[in-house]
C-alpha cells in the first residue's frame, strides 16, 4: 500500500465561519472578488459582508462578476487583465463552483502570458508548462457541489471544449471557508444538481482504478451523508443540519478529488454541457448516471456493496435511483436541455478529445463506442 497525500488548504467549516474572516490571516492587501454574473451575490448581501470583512483588515478590493455557470476563457482572460491593472495581489472566488474555479484560473493568468489555453495539455491547447505559478486563492463557497474549495482543479469552456486543469503546486485555495449558512437560499432543484455533483464526485473517486485508503474514507463519508441528507435539504431548504451536512459531504468530495480522481463519467457530462451551456453540470451528471453507472456493475462487485451499504441498502444502483426520487430528478431528460439524439456521436467524440485522459482512470476502461452506447441508452 501506497500513496502521496498533499491538502495545503485551510478549511473553515460551519455556521457562520464567514465572519470569522474579519481576524484570519489573508494573503495579500487587494483583492479580485471574483463572483457569478448573477444578482444572488448582490441580493443576499454576501458580497457586502465581505468586502465589510476585508476592510476592517484594512484590504482593498475590486469586483469581477461576469462568470457564467459554466465559465467560458474569454471571461478568464478579462478577469485577470482588470487583476494585473488594478494591482490585486490575491484572487477570492466567491460563490458556487463557477466562481471558484474561474478565480483559480483568473488567478494563474494574473501572473503568466500568453492565452489561457496556452497552458491547457487535452483538445485543442498547447500544453505549455506554467511557469509562474499563480496568484494565492481564497475560496467561499455559496453553494454545496463541486468541492473545488478542498482541491485543485478547475474546469473552463473555450468554444466547444470544455477542459479540466490544475496544478497541486498553485492551484489549491491556500484558505477555504464552507459557512452553511450561505447555502440556505438555493432552491430546490439547485440543491439537487449541485447534491449530485458532489455525489459523483465521491462515487466516481471510490471506484476509480487510482483510489487511495484516503479517498476511499473521504467518499464513503461523503455518499453516506448525501444519501441522508440531500433529500432533506432539497424539501427544506431552511435546514440548517442538513445543509450542514450537504456542505461537509462536498468538501469531503473534493478532498477525494484531490486524493483519487474523476472518471469518464465527467468527461461525457463536459462534452454534453459544452454544446449545451445551459445543461447545469449536475443535471447531465444525473442524465447519465443510471446508465453510466449500470455499465460497470459487473465490475465493481464489492465497491458497489460498500456504497450500497453506506446508502442503507444492498445494490448501489437500486439505491441512486431511489434517491434520485426522493429528490425529485427521476424526471429529468437530455431533450429537455436541447439535446438531440442525432449530435450523441459527436458528444461522445468530444469527450475523448477534450477530456478522454479521464478514461484512463475508470474501473475497466470505456470505448468510444462503449461511450456512444452509455449516451443512447441514457437518451429520452
Amino acid at each position: 500500500m501506497t500513496f502521496d497525500y498533499l491538502i495545503p488548504t485551510k478549511i473553515l467549516f460551519g455556521a457562520g465561519k464567514l465572519n470569522q474572516l474579519a481576524e484570519e490571516k489573508l494573503p495579500g492587501k487587494k483583492a479580485l472578488i471574483v463572483i457569478s454574473s448573477g444578482t444572488s451575490m448582490r441580493k443576499h448581501g454576501y458580497l457586502q459582508r465581505l468586502e465589510d470583512l476585508l476592510k476592517q483588515q484594512k484590504i482593498s478590493s475590486v469586483v469581477y462578476d461576469k462568470i457564467l455557470p459554466n465559465p467560458i476563457k474569454e471571461h478568464v482572460m478579462e478577469g485577470a487583465s482588470i487583476a494585473k491593472e488594478n494591482g490585486c495581489d490575491f484572487v477570492i472566488g466567491l460563490g458556487g463552483g463557477s466562481s471558484i474555479d474561474a478565480a483559480k484560473s483568473i488567478a494563474v493568468m494574473a501572473v503568466n502570458p500568453g492565452d489561457y489555453w496556452d497552458y491547457i495539455g487535452s483538445g485543442s491547447g498547447k500544453g505549455k508548462p506554467v511557469k509562474n505559478g499563480a496568484l494565492p486563492i481564497v475560496a467561499i463557497t455559496t453553494t454545496a457541489g463541486t468541492g473545488t474549495e478542498a482541491d485543485p482543479w478547475t474546469v473552463i469552456t473555450n468554444g466547444d471544449e470544455k477542459i479540466g486543469f490544475g496544478d497541486p503546486a498553485f492551484t489549491f485555495p491556500v484558505l477555504s471557508v464552507v459557512d452553511p449558512e450561505l447555502m440556505l437560499s438555493i432552491p430546490p432543484h439547485l440543491t439537487a444538481y449541485q447534491g449530485f455533483d458532489a455525489f459523483f464526485h465521491a462515487v466516481e473517486g471510490y471506484i476509480a482504478n487510482v483510489a487511495t485508503p484516503m479517498s476511499d474514507i473521504y467518499a464513503l463519508e461523503s455518499i453516506r451523508l448525501i444519501a441522508t441528507y440531500l433529500p432533506r435539504a432539497v424539501e427544506n431548504g431552511s435546514d440548517l443540519e442538513a445543509r450542514e451536512s450537504v456542505a461537509l459531504a462536498n468538501t469531503l468530495s473534493g478532498l477525494v478529488e484531490s486524493t483519487s480522481c474523476c472518471i469518464s463519467q465527467h468527461s461525457l457530462e463536459h462534452a454534453m454541457s459544452a454544446f449545451h451551456p445551459e445543461l447545469p453540470h449536475g443535471a447531465g451528471l444525473i442524465l447519465l448516471s443510471e446508465t453510466y453507472f449500470s455499465h460497470f456493475t459487473p465490475h465493481c462487485t464489492e465497491r458497489y456493496a460498500n456504497m450500497a451499504k453506506v446508502m442503507g441498502g444492498s445494490d448501489f444502483v437500486a439505491e441512486l435511483i431511489s434517491l434520485q426520487e426522493k429528490c425529485g430528478m427521476r424526471d429529468l431528460k437530455m431533450s429537455d436541455f436541447g439535446i438531440t439524439e442525432n449530435e450523441l456521436e459527436a458528444i461522445a467524440a468530444n469527450a475523448f478529445d477534450t477530456m478522454g485522459f479521464l478514461c484512463d482512470f475508470d474501473p475497466v476502461q470505456i470505448s468510444p463506442s462503449d461511450a456512444v452506447s452509455i449516451l443512447k441508452t441514457a437518451f429520452k
